[in-house]
């Protein structure tokens, strides 16, 4: 199970990516553009998605997915590290973030990181 160290290194890990401590939190950004938190206790992480496939993230895996209340009207879902597969998985979901965020310069010198095939 990923714990918020790995969150931490593997979030750190993509392009132009840093940490910073917002709202009493740690919070991921590429290129001063937020794509992830680590609210709380830790045990969960909060990540940029598009409403619609957050929705069907959410009805497809409610007890690894879930909308917290004050993030519900912003395109953010929360995935509970204890939910997770492994490590793949994490990088996954915070690579995908990461491209929803990213500017067009950082998606076009990193296309390992683009879009998935079929997008």
């Amino acid at each position: 199970m990923p714990e918020a160290e790995d969150v931490r290194r593997v979030a750190l890990s993509l392009p132009d990516t840093s940490e910073k401590i917002a709202w009493s939190m740690p919070t991921f950004r590429v290129a001063g553009k937020m794509f992830a938190t680590l609210p709380e206790d830790e045990t969960s992480i909060a990540v940029r998605c598009p409403k619609e496939e957050r929705d069907e993230l959410v009805l497809a895996e409610p007890g690894k997915f879930w909308i917290a209340d004050h993030e519900a009207q912003f395109a953010w879902v929360r995935v509970r590290l204890a939910a997770l597969e492994g490590e793949d998985e994490l990088r996954d979901i915070l690579a995908d973030s990461w491209r929803q965020a990213a500017p067009p310069r950082l998606l076009d010198s990193y296309p390992e990181l683009g879009l998935p095939e079929g997008s």
